[in-house]
């Protein structure tokens, strides 16, 4: 038998599939392991003058047994593939496996898309692992920790609530603040806007006395952005506008030039990540978390390829397909030569953009297979893919210039004459068709007027803009940019306000306060440089060691030393605590009231937590809080706390789970004093999928019952 280790659960129904019986397919449900919670700052490294000393532990009981599994997998297996997600995430997770189950002959499996054809042709030419890669993910795990484990204790001074700072988290938090300042600083003024209505059938707008120069064609990007309303050159008083009408009114109206030219628009290229989740975001209004958790089904259903990368690339078979599906469907739309993009710099080129496996799969039959959300992002997907393989779009772009006077104005049209690529990407505006004008032709006047507006500020990000620019300045890679957003968000440092990202006054304090203990690290330039060197290490040409221990020494420690000792501590009342109302429930400890701590997050019934202020914990450097259970109606110490101590960690049975089919485990808990357990689905991530709602066991009579599926018996064992 042979083995492959994959790390979505998801994945595995369709590889058996694909493989066959002379393969088991396992997995190890993302990362097995972390780095130790020990040593100087809890790092669980040590940074030497030469080389850096990891100890690695599993990130929890589930991630425990599941090495202890695979280990027992392996023994059975007489070769074994690792075949985690292709990129540096995934390779340090097939370094981890390789480790943590002693493997000397492990061999990697590659593929960007879980189809017979890829899967097969991977398994039968395995490699080695990347080392490269490998040392870049254990370089930006180490690098996280040490900026997150030594910074963050600096905003604990602020005493609001602020739990931590990061390299990715910080930067992005101060390009949302430094707009919602730029928002806050900002004076409206007021203008006006004078046109013309003609007789003819079309308006043109006070242009001064200047030809103006060339705009470029109206179009919508990823993010969303519209086009601007058209207005004229602005006039700063009432009492000018009023004078432009009355020249306007007196005078001859002559148009002086007609300008029409046929502009090409090339295709988009195919999705990277972050101009999938902008668009996603701005077409489908899901958020950049959303969009990869359906993006991921679409993966593991073998619908698209992976859908985490920074590459345009198409392979070679599916642009003939594609040529070949537009030959039989579109013909006008075929161009000359394949179409090609070309990716930033720095972007993994042996990477695929994200497309569909197939083409001529049927919508009407994927309609009725999958649910709304993963159907719109697979069209989606489509619709861009095919697009990028199409011809330009064909744009006749007019401008009139008109004279009446001294005074210029000008009238513009924009008409598609060719759809080209937009016929399945439409991201061009619409825009009015000039009537057909001659240049020296008199034009007959049905009114003019004015239209008084005011500047606005700069508008705050949506989610999508944020990846945007995110991307724009270099800040994280495509595996971050949803994550950081998620965290930003968890540490209540913005809030989404009518799709927009405000920062709360939290997050404004942060950001200040790091403005002046660690401003380096909320440069834009300064956290894209470190990503610039962990794709130095990714390619072999630095050093990960030297690298980590030379920044560390020469840059973090001595700005961490001046900020210690130069930031004032905070004067009384200027971070003042937030005032916490009281709770009926005392302390286990101290027998003091509960404070009720307010949070957003949707997991914690009733909206807040509680929290004893009088400096009891729960165990350890762990502060005591409680959390509502809605099955006990009581309120509890969380797991990892007191609560647990004395349980047994979770273990698998033999059962298996009728909503995924992966195994079910036995899980400990206490009520009213007394030890029980429960079975419910081994996989965390799968448990908050609502098809496991109500799968969970009680032990009744002997056997194990569930209100929903029944008796749990020998039946219901595989």
């Amino acid at each position: 038998m042979k083995l492959l280790i994959v790390e979505s659960p998801g994945k595995i129904k369709k590889l058996k599939g694909i493989l066959g019986s002379d393969w088991i397919v396992k997995a190890s449900v993302g990362h097995i392991r972390e780095l130790a919670n020990d040593g100087q700052d809890s790092l669980g490294f040590e940074l030497g003058l030469h080389q850096i000393d990891c100890r690695y532990i599993p990130r929890s009981p589930q991630a425990k047994q599941t090495i202890s599994d695979l280990r027992a997998a392996t023994k059975k297996a007489k070769q074994v593939f690792l075949a985690t997600d292709p990129d540096r995430e995934g390779e340090t997770i097939a370094w981890h496996l390789q480790d943590a189950l002693h493997l000397k002959k492990a061999q990697r499996v590659v593929y960007t898309e879980i189809t017979d054809r890829a899967v097969k042709a991977a398994v039968s030419n395995p490699r080695p692992l990347n080392q490269a890669l490998v040392d870049a993910g254990r370089c930006r795990d180490c690098l996280d920790k040490l900026v997150g484990y030594r910074g963050s204790p600096l905003v604990w001074r602020l005493n609001n609530g602020a739990k931590s700072v990061g390299r990715v988290q910080s930067a992005t938090l101060h390009l949302i603040c430094q707009r919602e300042r730029e928002i806050q600083a900002f004076t409206p003024l007021d203008y006006w806007s004078v046109f013309v209505d003609y007789q003819e059938g079309f308006r043109a707008f006070y242009h001064g006395s200047s030809s103006p120069s060339d705009q470029a064609l109206s179009s919508i990007d990823d993010a969303g952005a519209s086009v601007v309303t058209p207005e004229s050159t602005r006039v700063l008083s009432e009492a000018e506008a009023e004078r432009i009408v009355d020249i306007a009114q007196e005078e001859s109206h002559t148009i002086e030039q007609v300008e029409g030219k046929l502009s090409p628009k090339q295709p988009p290229a195919p999705f990277i990540t972050s101009s999938l989740q902008q668009a996603a975001g701005s077409r489908q209004k899901l958020s950049p978390e959303r969009t990869m958790e359906v993006a991921q089904k679409l993966y593991e259903k073998g619908l698209i390829t992976y859908m985490r990368t920074d590459s345009v690339q198409l392979s070679s078979e599916f642009c003939q397909a594609a040529r070949s599906w537009l030959q039989a469907n579109d013909s006008e739309n075929v161009p000359q030569k394949v179409a090609k993009q070309r990716s930033k710099k720095g972007a993994q080129e042996a990477h695929e953009a994200i497309r569909p496996t197939d083409l001529t799969k049927s919508s009407a039959g994927l309609k009725q297979e999958l649910p709304e959300d993963e159907f719109k992002l697979y069209v989606l997907i489509w619709m861009r893919a095919i697009s990028s393989q199409c011809k330009p779009a064909q744009i006749r772009k007019t401008k009139v210039l008109i004279r009446s006077g001294l005074i210029q104005w000008q009238a513009k049209g924009q008409v598609v004459e060719f759809k080209g690529y937009s016929k399945y990407w439409q991201d061009i505006s619409a825009d009015k068709q000039l009537p057909v004008l001659q240049d020296g032709q008199q034009l007959q006047i049905q009114q003019v007027g004015h239209e008084q507006k005011q500047t606005q500020p700069p508008s705050r990000f949506t989610e999508p803009k944020l990846v945007q620019i995110m991307e724009k300045k270099g800040i994280g890679r495509p595996s971050t940019y949803a994550p950081t957003i998620k965290t930003l968000k968890l540490r209540q440092y913005v809030e989404v306000l009518k799709k927009q990202l405000q920062p709360t006054t939290m997050g404004l304090e942060v950001d200040e306060f790091m403005g002046k203990a660690l401003p380096e690290l909320l440069e834009a330039k300064f956290t894209a440089q470190m990503e610039g060197q962990l794709d130095l290490i990714s390619e072999g040409k630095q050093d990960w060691q030297q690298y980590l221990i030379g920044w560390n020494q020469n840059y973090l420690e001595p700005a961490l030393g001046k900020a210690v000792s130069t930031l004032p501590a905070p004067k009384p009342g200027q971070y003042p605590e937030r005032k916490l109302h009281k709770s009926r429930t005392k302390c286990p400890l101290c027998n003091q009231a509960l404070s009720k701590v307010p949070t957003k997050n949707k997991k914690v019934k009733k909206g807040f937590f509680l929290k004893c202020q009088q400096g009891c914990e729960a165990e350890p450097g762990k502060e005591l809080v409680m959390f509502w259970n809605s099955r006990d109606k009581a309120w509890q110490q969380p797991a990892s706390s007191g609560s647990r101590e004395g349980l047994k960690a979770p273990k698998l049975t033999e059962y298996v789970c009728p909503a995924c089919d992966l195994k079910l485990e036995e899980y400990f808990y206490t009520k009213e004093g007394q030890q029980k357990s429960l079975l419910r689905c081994s996989s965390a991530a799968a448990r908050e999928n609502r098809k496991h709602k109500d799968v969970v066991y009680f032990q009744s009579k002997g056997a194990w019952w569930s209100p929903k599926f029944g008796v749990l018996g020998e039946d219901a064992e595989r």
